[in-house]
């Protein structure tokens, strides 16, 4: 065998359920919601009662549902009462509310992650002791009836999931996992995936034909970042969200992040009602060039 021959590894690949390579034919993905939906909404960066509040006021008067809010810098910086608060609001407006867990690399005592080369690391865990933190963060906020869960690190994704399955959790807790954890290629969301991941945030840039080849990989939802804060490049992807849904469903789609400095930016009630206003925009994209996406209900 001609082990430089790239066509023989493209068939290897193949034959264990991984595309060849990225999908650049772009093909439509049949994949879809329980409910049928191709798409949802996603509203990240909300970071407390108020926000969260303010935000779901706003998309009201926009006249626009979502599905899914995310705070993203912790449940460790949550008093238990704002935790409560937040799940009221979600049980009032119907959404699925996502508590990021706390513990990471830019909290722990180590200065690594803030240097070039410790950058790499993403916001994973140091120490078992960070996993014991963050399992207890997990817990806490379960207490109150959180369900949803933003996890940065693949281990304590394992480790989560191996709680859920024992009953140590509750089994229908649900795993997000960041794109801070820097994953991008078919083969990592396959791990993911098998890791026990609900629903996987690949990086910020990934492109269309990448994307798709992730797609065929994995069945999970795909959380996608419509745009971006300034520290993440600022980046604003509203025209490519029709091809997003198209050869990525079933996706969340992640708007309103442009108003924000940075991923952990504790948003106002001011800029959350802006961010309210960049989910219509993207909303006005997706009924321009593909009216015939399916939103899922309520």
């Amino acid at each position: 065998m001609n082990f430089y021959t790239m066509k023989e590894t493209r068939a290897f690949l193949e034959s264990i359920g991984m595309p060849g390579g990225d999908l650049y034919d772009l093909p439509t993905s049949e994949k879809r919601f329980e409910d049928g939906g191709q798409y949802r909404f996603e509203v990240p960066g909300i970071q407390g009662p108020s926000p969260m509040k303010a935000l779901l006021e706003a998309l009201d008067e926009y006249g626009i549902q979502i599905h899914r809010v995310t705070q993203t810098k912790g449940i460790m910086f949550l008093t238990d009462d704002e935790i409560k608060k937040m799940v009221e609001y979600a049980e009032k407006w119907r959404v699925q509310l996502v508590l990021a867990c706390g513990p990471r690399a830019t909290t722990d005592t180590s200065a690594s992650v803030k240097t070039e080369e410790g950058q790499r690391m993403g916001y994973r865990l140091r120490g078992q002791e960070q996993i014991v933190r963050g399992i207890e963060e997990i817990k806490r906020a379960a207490t109150f009836g959180v369900r949803g869960f933003l996890i940065y690190d693949e281990g304590l994704l394992w480790v989560l999931n191996e709680a859920r399955k024992a009953g140590y959790i509750p089994a229908d807790c649900h795993f997000k996992v960041s794109a801070h954890s820097g994953h991008g290629n078919p083969c990592s969301a396959h791990v993911l995936e098998t890791l026990g991941a609900n629903s996987i945030n690949p990086i910020r840039d990934i492109q269309i034909q990448m994307l798709a080849a992730m797609r065929a990989a994995i069945d999970v939802p795909i959380d996608l970042h419509t745009e971006n804060p300034k520290s993440s490049g600022g980046f604003i992807r509203h025209y490519e969200v029709p091809d997003f849904i198209r050869v990525a469903a079933p996706v969340y789609l992640k708007t309103g992040g442009s108003v924000a400095a940075n991923h952990s930016y504790d948003t106002t009630e001011k800029e959350a009602r802006q961010r309210a206003k960049q989910v219509c925009l993207v909303k006005r994209v997706i009924d321009t060039y593909y009216p015939e996406a399916i939103v899922s209900p309520k």
